[in-house]
């Protein structure tokens, strides 16, 4: 049976990094989601698992586990940044109307960072950021409304 959580250790594992019941229980509410949490989300949770967890040590446990590629974060527009597990590597294109999150494939971004690269030696880190702008729905729903002035 495949066990994600134990999956999950053995890569800390097999990066040297032991799995302490902190890393263990961040590990746990990423997996059980949702997909995007901001450190307090998290924190908030596993304290109420473990509340021997010191909140300090759920922000090091973030930190660790960041560093050695399990996790990563991003920051999905003007709020708090979010963390997510680290599995595949992808990009958020996040709905400046209506929140919504479409993860994209990084090679998507592969001609705009090697552009960046050749003409101004400039490289992106792509699962640092959000791209910003309008999802189909909202864009729709936008261009079928009238727009009203005052005055």
């Amino acid at each position: 049976m495949d066990n994600p959580l134990e999956n999950q250790i053995q890569e800390l594992k097999r990066k040297g990094v032991k799995a302490t019941v902190a890393r263990r229980a961040v590990l746990e509410v990423l997996l059980e989601g949702p997909s995007h949490q901001s450190a307090d989300d998290i924190a908030t949770k596993v304290s109420s698992r473990y509340p021997e967890i010191h909140l300090s040590t759920v922000y090091r446990t973030l930190e660790t586990l960041e560093g050695i590629g399990a996790i990563d974060h991003v920051h999905l527009g003007h709020g708090r940044a979010v963390y997510h597990l680290g599995d595949e590597p992808h990009q958020h294109l996040v709905c400046d109307r209506c929140g919504s999150v479409t993860e994209v494939p990084n090679e998507i971004f592969s001609p705009l960072n090697e552009t960046l690269s050749k003409r101004y030696g400039f490289h992106l880190r792509r699962n640092h950021f959000a791209v910003l702008g309008r999802c189909s729905s909202c864009e729709n729903s936008t261009s079928q409304t009238s727009v009203r002035t005052y005055g």
